[in-house]
């Protein structure tokens, strides 16, 4: 049996299969040792079902990076060239803040080598490397307190062979090492650096994190979902922990895109809101990837899942700023202390503003097996309702409107500020916190679809679970787009490669299908535009250069930059259904605070549904993992799986 379980900031949540129906759990996250939640979410399984197979969503990377909790590293380059992590590239995201603070650094100055060796843009050796410079390298590295070393030579994406040989000279360190031509061998000298600084900050973490887990897990294998969607081993999620940093958010996305294939919807903007933050993805018939990530500030040149996120989740903390504004998040109670009404903290967070406001009954949460504090809530938030001079339900309601305004920025973020109206989308809801929201951020911006799945408060999880491995590999190859033979070689190369790499991880490559993207440009320009390689690959790329800048040019030439091969596995989970459940929540009518003061408001439970069922809102609808908050404009239509499809009147 397969179990899959991603780990948040304020629970840790659990899906599996047991006889084709999709059963799920959650408990309260342990930050301190995240494994320790995974134990006791497993122990929570029926015994009698033996789990052969964990599917892991880890925030372990993301967290170490955030907080700089990463790895002591040495960072090895050519000679000249030290300082290129420090200097960045000349764009500033605050150009005319004068109080802007560059972002905290992953590596010291005083751990940075330049090592004399030199490749040219052609991939010529202008300098060759000595075995004395090598030495001359390692004997630096012994005298220093080193956790990780991370290697990015010039041009090393035309010439690996210096930073191989670095390689297996620093084996001898017993340390991970991590070389560009493996991690990212693409031209963009800085987003290559950083990558593989990035990757040899986390991968002692991500290492000891997996190693802990295994051994107590020692009968399970355990797999790791990236940042791509796809999940590959343990081993080399530790080897290549950069790959891991959206790992939970990449699972909801590709959980949503199947659920809502099945419900024929092409067109969603998925709205994950979980207990620390907001992910928001547009999803136009197919997934969207970016390699043009920035993590706190660094670039990180890998594919990932086109996520936006914002600190704006149910443990986000509220606050009056020093110009008496009130202000919601980033900053978030986590799961512990966790919100005010959790018993432990005495912040003011959304969870506390919504129960505040009896959006969340207090009997009802985590399926009744935890009851939470309202009065500690009301304490809480009297403490900011005095300094506004408000009423306690008036503060609340303010509270869940900043939040709402943040979430807001983030949707059209991802839509009308690239060119898509969001009224020609359907707003896909999950994590634990996202049905208290949804039709409100729905109705604000002219979207006229919510869909909630029956799953939605582990809805990561269920991504994680359908999910097939994958893994991504790149080259870059710069050559004339009408070199077709040439880049055929170029493809049969690469290929070749992606397929021994899957044979030698323990994978069978007649399992796995794959996809072929060219990144193009018209010679001069400094951006590329990726393209699914087909034989009329250069009129695609002038479609879509067309399509998203308005002019294609016939006085320059077409290149092909980089050469990407995506192998993915043919698995996908999709003889699954999701059991009606215990009907448990028996309360009928509740009172909810709105604009318009106290309503009495309807309160069925999720169970008690029938597909094919319709009802109008207001209403406030239960299931053990999440609570949907249905505004007065919208119908409820119970379809398929029990998924609650939310219509604007």
């Amino acid at each position: 049996m397969r179990v899959a379980i991603d780990t948040g900031g304020t629970f840790t949540d659990i899906v599996y299969l047991e006889n084709n129906i999709l059963k799920s759990d959650k408990v309260f996250s342990t930050p301190s040792d995240p494994s320790l939640a995974i134990l006791e979410g497993i122990s929570r399984i029926d015994p009698s079902l033996k789990i052969e197979t964990l599917i892991h969503g880890s925030t372990v990377g993301t967290n170490a990076f955030l907080e700089r909790k990463g790895a002591k590293i040495a960072f090895i380059t050519t000679s000249g060239f030290e300082d290129i992590i420090f200097i960045g590239r000349q764009n500033r995201p605050s150009l005319y803040d004068f109080f802007v603070e560059k972002p905290a650094p992953i590596v010291s100055q005083e751990n940075c080598f330049g090592i004399e060796e030199r490749i040219n843009a052609k991939g010529e050796i202008l300098k060759p490397l000595k075995d004395s410079e090598i030495q001359r390298c390692l004997n630096w590295l012994k005298e220093k307190d080193i956790k990780s070393v991370a290697v990015c030579l010039l041009h090393s994406y035309l010439y690996p062979e210096h930073e191989i040989r670095l390689k297996k000279a620093f084996l001898s360190l017993n340390l991970p090492i991590s070389i560009s031509s493996e991690i990212l061998p693409e031209f963009r000298e800085y987003e290559r650096a950083s990558t593989t600084a990035i990757n040899a900050y986390l991968s002692p973490v991500m290492g000891r994190y997996l190693n802990r887990l295994k051994k107590k897990l020692s009968n399970i294998k355990i797999y790791i979902q990236q940042s791509n969607g796809g999940w590959l081993t343990a081993e080399e999620a530790s080897r290549f922990a950069c790959h891991t940093i959206l790992s939970g958010p990449a699972g909801g996305v590709a959980g949503a895109y199947i659920w809502a294939k099945n419900l024929e919807e092409n067109k969603i903007i998925t709205f994950d809101m979980g207990g620390t933050s907001t992910d928001v993805c547009l999803v136009d018939d197919k997934i969207p990837f970016t390699k043009e990530y920035m993590i706190d500030g660094y670039p990180l040149s890998i594919p990932v899942i086109d996520i936006h996120t914002v600190g704006a989740g149910g443990g986000s903390i509220a606050y009056i700023d020093t110009g008496g504004a009130l202000k919601v998040g980033p900053e978030s109670a986590g799961a512990d202390p966790g919100p005010a009404c959790y018993g432990k903290g005495n912040k003011p967070t959304v969870t506390d503003a919504n129960l505040i406001l009896g959006r969340i009954l207090p009997e009802a949460f985590l399926g009744g097996r935890f009851s939470l504090q309202k009065e500690r809530s009301e304490k809480a938030i009297f403490e900011l309702a005095k300094k506004l001079n408000l009423g306690l339900e008036e503060t609340a309601l303010g509270i869940i409107q900043v939040a709402n305004i943040n979430m807001c920025r983030a949707l059209r973020k991802v839509s009308l500020e690239r060119g898509y109206d969001p009224q020609e989308f359907a707003l896909f809801c999950f994590g634990g916190a996202g049905g208290l929201h949804a039709s409100t951020l729905a109705k604000e911006l002219g979207i006229k679809k919510v869909i909630i799945p029956k799953l939605a408060g582990s809805f990561s999880a269920f991504g994680l679970l359908v999910s097939p491995p994958i893994k991504d590999f790149s080259r870059t190859i710069w050559i004339k787009a009408e070199k077709k033979k040439k880049l055929h070689d170029f493809i049969k190369i690469l290929t070749a490669e992606a397929q021994s790499y899957i044979k030698n991880i323990g994978f069978d490559p007649q399992d796995f299908d794959t996809e072929i993207f060219l990144d193009m440009r018209y010679k001069g320009q400094g951006f590329e535009l990726t393209i699914p390689f087909t034989e009329n690959y250069i009129d695609l790329f002038e479609k879509e250069h067309l399509k998203q800048f308005g002019y294609l040019s016939k006085d320059f030439p077409v290149e092909v930059i980089t050469l990407r091969v995506r192998i993915r596995g043919k698995y996908a989970e999709n003889s699954w259904k999701i059991e009606k459940g215990e009907e448990k929540y028996h309360l009928k009518q509740t009172k909810v605070f709105t604009e318009k003061g106290f309503i009495e408001v309807p309160v069925i439970d999720w169970n008690s549904l029938k597909i094919g069922d319709s009802f109008k809102g207001p209403a406030i609808i239960l299931e053990n993992f999440t609570t949907v908050w249905v505004e007065p404009e919208f119908i409820v239509k119970v379809k398929e799986n029990y998924t609650l499809v939310l219509e604007i009147l």
